[in-house]
């Protein structure tokens, strides 16, 4: 074989194993000899050339077959007059190097387990889109989860589905995978979790299996991975996730990907992916207003009457609980599951009494103190002006009218009385803060752009 095959067989060896495995394991080899049927190469270092031995001599010799050489066996030398060189691995940032001992004793495996065999993540059968309750906040995400969940023609590729924890982003994964498996049943869907990629690839090192890791999740026709955030700052798992979407998309093929931020914002996430992952359709789904978590409950409620036929739910328990646990749906269901089970155990109606009773901790911890300096420091920066304007006596428009939306925002959501925050806003009259928020409130109904911009710094003091 000569020098100029060695380099096109390495060429072929980039695209496989990625940008960084390449330069720090397959780069420095240097092509000795090929005498019968072993084929020698030169490392800088003994513990290189056991590396490579462990983790890609198999790779190689595919490679070398599959050229037209015949090839039984591939050595790895140290030359005898080669300088001593520190090993590769030592020069390498610790989490950059992603050892494949350390995600090892992360999850034990059989020895028997392949990477082909590794089952996907369960999906969880109450996460369906008849159980998924839609509103304003989220309505967008559900109609884009819908429509590839439908089948087809790619029509953006990837999905992205983004937010915060408890908004459904997981809830929506699982439901387009069980609507695509009951459409299309003939449809390879594999849904995982980031996490489960990248053990997935580093197992395929380990046991020198990269080809069927590459041709497992190459031939997949749906592939759907969640929370793509945990594999920023993990090098080598970016590269090959890279060149898995890249060959999925090629083939036009769906990707469904959740985060918990946009993936401009996913901090160490490369940019050529953050780039690939921006070329399809980005949803955010936004913090739950009241209505949606109302209606979550109410739809909680008539699931678990079939498991609680015989209680009651008094008045304005519901509308308590919508307002008051509102930054995580999941704590807000954990909730009323709880209520349910407690109240079925001491045989009592679910009262207000009863549900502060058996949620004070839950009420305890969701109770976030929104400030006056808080509001008026958010909505400074909401209309672009400075606190001072905020505070200040100045009267044109341009300063009234956010004043008001403070003082509005102050009045429902922190426990001030009127006088007290009138102080806070340059020694105002209490009588002022009540025309303020009456205002806001006439303007709320007939002003749709006040209407929304009341709404999203709610969301914002909320979040």
């Amino acid at each position: 074989m000569t020098q100029e095959k060695w380099g096109q067989l390495r060429q072929r060896l980039l695209k496989t194993v990625g940008q960084n495995n390449y330069t720090t394991w397959i780069e420095p080899l240097e092509f000795s000899k090929l005498q019968d049927g072993v084929a020698v190469f030169h490392v800088p270092t003994n513990f290189m050339g056991n590396y490579v031995g462990q983790n890609f001599s198999d790779l190689i010799l595919y490679e070398l077959n599959s050229a037209g050489e015949s090839v039984q066996r591939v050595l790895f030398q140290v030359p005898a007059n080669a300088p001593s060189r520190p090993n590769p691995a030592s020069a390498r940032p610790a989490a950059k190097a992603e050892s494949a001992s350390a995600a090892v004793q992360a999850r034990p495996v059989a020895a028997e387990e392949t990477v082909s065999d590794l089952p996907a993540a369960p999906l969880d059968p109450r996460f369906t889109f008849d159980s998924f309750v839609v509103g304003k906040p989220n309505e967008l995400a559900h109609a884009a989860a819908r429509r590839v969940s439908e089948g087809g023609p790619v029509t953006f590729n990837p999905l992205v589905l983004y937010g915060g924890v408890g908004l459904g982003k997981t809830h929506l994964m699982h439901a387009i995978a069980w609507e695509l498996r009951a459409r299309q049943p003939e449809l390879n869907v594999l849904y995982l979790s980031a996490e489960q990629f990248m053990y997935r690839f580093i197992q395929a090192l380990r046991e020198r299996k990269m080809m069927d890791f590459k041709l497992m999740f190459r031939s997949v026709d749906v592939l759907m991975v969640d929370d793509v955030q945990f594999i920023a700052g993990k090098d080598s798992t970016q590269e090959e996730f890279f060149h898995t979407f890249n060959a999925l998309v090629d083939q036009n093929k769906q990707i469904i990907i959740s985060a918990d931020r946009a993936p401009g914002e996913i901090k160490d996430l490369e940019e050529r992916v953050q780039s690939r992952l921006q070329c399809g359709l980005v949803v955010d789904l936004h913090p739950t207003d009241y209505e949606l978590r109302l209606g979550i409950l109410q739809s909680k409620v008539q699931t678990y009457r079939k498991t609680y036929p015989g209680l009651t739910i008094a008045d304005g328990v519901l509308e308590f609980l919508a307002h008051r646990i509102s930054t995580n749906v999941r704590v807000l269901e954990g909730a009323l599951t709880r209520l349910f089970a407690f109240a079925s155990l001491v045989g009592r109606e679910i009262d207000m009494e009863l549900t502060q009773d058996c949620l004070a901790d839950v009420l305890r911890a969701s109770e976030r103190k929104i400030t006056v300096e808080e509001i008026q420091r958010k909505v400074a920066e909401y209309y672009n002006i400075r606190l001072s304007d905020i505070i200040g006596p100045k009267r044109l428009r341009a300063y009234a009218r956010p004043r008001q939306v403070a003082m509005y925002l102050c009045k429902h959501h922190t426990s001030r009385s009127l006088p007290e925050i009138g102080r806070r806003f340059g020694g105002r009259d209490h009588t002022t803060i009540m025309h303020g928020v009456k205002r806001i409130e006439e303007l709320k109904a007939s002003d749709g752009q006040i209407a929304e911009d009341v709404e999203m710094l709610r969301r914002q003091l909320e979040a």
